[in-house]
């Protein structure tokens, strides 16, 4: 398949599509876990988006884990409002591939996921995770708090270390504020608990977060 270049390039909000006032429709029942995918969801609970490439693995990769409420996969970082995956697809919405993760910190802390990101994936290569190219498949951590912002600008850090030590190149993970997070079409929700023989591209670069 030959990709456009364009695809590699954020555009324009002038040239973004115009997309819809209406909100996608989603099942608010997680398929694994039987939790709410949609708020409100308890007290207790805090939320983080991350990019990591396709999001049918990312998404798995967090529901996995101890501690981890409810997981969704939307859209986020563009410009478009409630587009959907074929719009994405096009480079001309501005938007990402993510995971709303929804945790509870006193089981899992952020830096346990910020851990399972870095590891996860590969934070190198601009708007591309391996095969899969283009401006929707970009790293990217999508925060909520203050805080949440802060250690992730330290775990950028850290992890760039970790990843000079062993001879890989600059992370060009975006991270910045929440904006507007869409949730994507309901088929794309667990898509791989669904569709377990499903297509996934996930995979890091085998340098740990906290090795010495």
């Amino acid at each position: 398949m030959i990709f456009s270049s364009k695809k590699l390039i954020l555009p324009d909000p002038k040239e973004a599509l115009p997309g819809r006032n209406t909100p996608m429709s989603v099942i608010n029942r997680h398929f694994v876990t039987g939790n709410p995918i949609v708020p409100p969801f308890p007290e207790n609970m805090e939320q983080v988006l991350f990019g990591m490439g396709c999001f049918w693995g990312a998404e798995r990769r967090f529901w996995q884990c101890r501690g981890v409420f409810s997981t969704a996969v939307g859209y986020t970082g563009g410009y478009t409002p409630n587009p959907t995956y074929e719009e994405l697809c096009t480079g001309l919405t501005g938007h990402n591939e993510v995971v709303k993760v929804i945790y509870d910190p006193a089981i899992i802390s952020f830096r346990d996921l910020l851990q399972v990101f870095w590891e996860s994936h590969n934070p190198t290569q601009g708007m591309r995770q391996g095969n899969d190219i283009g401006t929707q498949y970009r790293s990217g951590i999508y925060t909520y708090t203050q805080e949440q912002f802060d250690e992730a600008l330290a775990s950028k850090q850290h992890y760039q270390n970790q990843l000079t030590r062993a001879g890989f190149g600059q992370i060009t993970t975006e991270i910045i504020s929440v904006g507007e997070f869409y949730y994507a079409e309901d088929m794309h929700q667990q898509y791989l608990a669904k569709n377990p023989m499903g297509y996934c591209g996930l995979g890091g670069l085998g340098v740990v977060f906290d090795q010495v």
